[in-house]
């Protein structure tokens, strides 16, 4: 098993190129946890054909706040894709939340949903199906596969892009241009 070098809690993982998983092709990934068990995020650039308001409809919730109904539900990663996940600010308090910092935390109890749909707070949510995982050591061989680029999470591009902004905003953080990118790599 190899060693963590550097953790990547709270960075984005920008797919590259070379990706041939469909679940990960020109994906942005916000990696909310990563430890020596593996790491856990969730897509932020994929949204699929459901709104919350069809989201709270067919878990039997009330969506009575204002500006969430047509918020578009994204597809988070393979991994339960039956499953609710919202990745929120500011963290708050609710049964079973993942606190990634002060700021930001990923909950998947029905109990932030219920304070959505009712008192629309937490204000900003991404609302998704599904996680993306890793074991132990899997996301750092992906990286030295070079499948992954990495870059600091910058909550503007989730909470205040469009979708279809986020990847390339994520690239600009490292002075790239998505276009420019090769298939392959080499080494020094």
């Amino acid at each position: 098993m190899s060693e963590i070098t550097s953790n990547l809690t709270h960075h984005f993982l920008i797919a590259m190129p070379r990706m041939t998983d469909p679940n990960f092709v020109r994906s942005l990934t916000y990696i909310a946890e990563h430890n020596e068990q593996g790491a856990l995020g969730i897509i932020v650039n994929r949204p699929i054909d459901m709104t919350l308001a069809a989201l709270f409809e067919r878990v039997d919730l009330p969506l009575e706040a204002e500006g969430f109904a047509a918020q578009p539900v994204y597809f988070g990663g393979p991994v339960q894709t039956d499953r609710g996940f919202v990745l929120h600010r500011p963290a708050g308090e609710w049964h079973s939340t993942l606190v990634v910092n002060d700021e930001i935390a990923l909950t998947s109890s029905r109990d932030i949903l219920q304070s959505i749909g009712t008192q629309g707070e937490p204000l900003e949510v991404l609302v998704t199906l599904g996680y993306a995982g890793w074991t132990a050591g899997q996301l750092e061989q992906e990286i030295a596969e070079n499948s992954w680029l990495t870059v600091p999470a910058d909550l503007a591009i989730v909470f205040g892009l469009p979708p279809e902004e986020r990847l390339a905003a994520a690239m600009q953080k490292l002075g790239i241009d998505f276009a420019n990118l090769s298939e392959s790599a080499g080494h020094a």
